[in-house]
């Protein structure tokens, strides 16, 4: 096992590529025709000797890069000394009143301040930008969008990446402005054939920066950097080493250009500790220190999807009486419904040797009380082409792990495993299981499995249930995971789910300013947004530093911004909520740097003038909470008297 590969990584070069293909993971980041894998490095000194293994490198900030390195030598390029850690990219997902009508927003807009974001650039990385509408433009028609990356296009001719990259083409105002010469929309995409098909980032643009006579965002006079972010795959979801270029891009361009940034990120990924420990979210708070930067990421919308579950050995239950399940009629193998507390919810397994594990050893529990085994019960819904489940644990506490089918098969996990990979087969559904180490930037231990139907179409539905029975208990903590909401059928979800420590990854990075959503008809928080951390007992990430998540919440229901149509719709998640707070730090810059009133304002100085400015909302009655961390957004209060 190399240490320097992160679990996943290591899964999918142990994984035949034919078997690879039919997971939602663990092929992303190989490119079939070229057999090369692109990888993310944490590394120092210098990389210029990786030429003579014909590895390209892109480098990025603070001692990371990405390499595209052949498949044959993935091991040794994770060998050298001066590479330090290695990860393979993964797929991120995108998360009726006007934008600024609340937060109190209008009081520094419209009254005595007038703030605009006049001064300050704001970068949005998503799904491109609709340059041609009003809203990105001056009243004589030119574009308020400094620069436009679209990395999805190839270099042809004239139009060429940005400096120091290899992918995309890079427009400059000058382009954007011939193309909005054209009346003719033929010869504009000739010009400029870059496209927001989903329409995604056009409105989180619209919510932060745009403005008409009859629309107005929150920092309407800003400058934009937009970066469409890679496409490589048939999913349509960027990965995270188009992000990290993009970052990268934003931060050089602000810095070259001397202008104050605010960056936005509507997208996250459920994959991984939820601890600030990934090469991403390490990444993140590094570029956060770069020049004059703020970064504000998006808590996600797991909040009530079902994909979390978390609990503790040492209190003998397998999670807090007070939760229930986050989704309602989960679906059952007879094609019925399964509540919580029905079905096979009563399943136990047969008593056993101890001849399964996560490490050797073996002892009296350390932690308090008298630890019991938990069965942690997972509903799959019908028509589950593939399905992977994450357990993260502190390394010190030692759990023997047992599965059980909806048809009553089960199997025990063996305790040492020759390279961490393992395969079962349970019913008519194969199981891969990597069994982790703790990584060097990282205390966390991780259990995980791929689930692939075997003769069949589909991995079998109905009452899943993984049994923890403790060996030697510390700690007594266990924290489950499933992907995405977005990649699940919607009966498929844990019971007696989690919704603490929910937000989605990059929002769990420590020095960015994580947004959650607020329902606005009610003035309390919206259900489906990632919560943070609440949890004192919580033994593995950065709430072990007193960092609370999120920082505040932001309007997120019914969000009305422009569309690729030419017109405005309501959006609802934390991915319009997200501009919202992006455009006010905007506006915070504008009055501190821009204006000269705090050279200072950004970065933490941003996130704390925020978090002393938020109001109270309806049913939260301590401050910072997992749901809306220091409360709801306030602009005009975040500013010093």
């Amino acid at each position: 096992m190399n240490q320097k590969l992160e679990d996943l990584l290591q899964l999918a070069l142990q994984t035949p590529e034919e078997v690879r293909v039919r997971t939602e993971d663990l092929n992303v980041g190989f490119d079939t025709g070229a057999r090369t894998w692109e990888l993310i490095v944490k590394y120092h000194g210098s990389l210029n000797g990786l030429e003579a293994l014909e590895v390209s490198v892109e480098y990025l900030l603070a001692g990371y890069a990405l390499l595209t390195v052949p498949e044959n030598l993935v091991e040794t390029v994770a060998g050298l000394e001066e590479i330090e850690y290695v990860e393979k990219p993964k797929r991120y997902f995108y998360g009726v009143e006007y934008p600024a009508d609340a937060s109190c927003i209008a009081q520094v807009t419209e009254r005595d301040l007038s703030l605009t974001g006049e001064g300050v650039l704001v970068a949005i990385l998503d799904s491109g930008i609709d340059y041609r509408l009003p809203e990105f433009r001056y009243p004589d028609g030119t574009t308020r969008i400094r620069f436009l990356w679209d990395q999805t296009l190839e270099p042809e001719g004239e139009q060429v990446p940005p400096v120091g990259f290899r992918v995309g083409v890079e427009f400059d105002a000058g382009q954007i402005n011939r193309a909005l010469a054209e009346t003719d929309p033929a010869q504009q995409y000739m010009i400029l054939p870059s496209v927001d098909t989903s329409g995604h980032g056009t409105a989180v643009s619209g919510i932060a920066a745009g403005r008409t006579s009859s629309y107005r965002g929150v920092a309407s006079r800003a400058e934009l950097l937009v970066v469409k972010l890679g496409l490589p795959d048939a999913y349509a979801f960027p990965r995270t080493t188009e992000i990290m270029r993009a970052v990268t891009y934003v931060v050089k361009k602000a810095v070259e250009l001397q202008m104050p940034l605010a960056v936005n990120l509507s997208f996250g990924n459920t994959y991984g500790a939820h601890d600030g420990s990934s090469l991403l979210e390490r990444f993140l708070d590094n570029a956060a220190e770069v020049g004059r930067t703020v970064i504000c990421v998006g808590s996600g919308n797991e909040g009530s999807s079902g994909g979390h579950l978390a609990g503790n050995l040492a209190e003998g239950r397998d999670a807090p009486d007070s939760l229930s399940v986050g989704r309602s009629g989960l679906a059952g193998s007879d094609g019925g419904s399964l509540r919580p507390g029905t079905g096979s919810g009563g399943a136990t397994f047969p008593g056993g040797t101890n001849t399964g594990g996560l490490r050797p050893g073996a002892g009296a529990s350390r932690a308090a009380g008298i630890p019991r085994p938990a069965e942690i019960q997972l509903a799959v819904a019908e028509y589950e082409q593939n399905l992977n489940v994450q357990l993260w644990k502190n390394y010190c506490d030692i759990y023997r792990i047992r599965l059980r089918s909806p048809g009553g098969q089960d199997s025990e996990l063996p305790l040492n495993v020759e390279g961490g990979k393992y395969t079962l087969q349970l019913e008519q559904t194969e199981i891969l299981v990597f069994m982790g180490e703790p990584a060097p930037y990282s205390v966390a231990q991780e259990v995980y499995l791929e689930m692939l139907p075997v003769g069949r179409p589909y991995i079998n539905s109905g009452v899943w249930v993984i049994r923890l029975e403790p060996v030697e208990t510390v700690t007594g903590r266990y924290y489950f995971y499933l992907p995405s909401a977005v990649t699940r059928n919607s009966g498929t979800g844990f019971y007696r789910s989690t919704p603490e420590v929910t937000m989605t990854i990059p929002a769990t990075a420590a020095k960015v300013i994580t947004v959650g959503a607020y329902d606005t008809v009610y003035d309390s928080y919206a259900e489906f947004s990632g919560r943070g951390y609440v949890d004192p007992a919580r033994t593995i990430g950065i709430v072990m530093a007193g960092i609370a998540k999120p920082d505040l919440v932001a309007p997120g229901v019914g969000i009305l911004a422009p569309d690729i149509y030419g017109g405005h719709s309501p959006m609802t998640g934390t991915s319009f909520a997200t501009p919202i707070v992006t455009g006010s730090c905007a506006l915070l810059m504008e009055w501190g740097i821009v204006r000269g009133n705090d050279p200072y304002l950004y970065g933490e100085k941003v996130k704390a003038y925020l978090r002393a400015g938020a109001r109270p909302l309806r049913g939260e009655m301590e401050y910072p909470n997992s749901r809306v961390g220091w409360g709801g957004l306030c602009v005009s209060s975040s500013l010093p008297n």
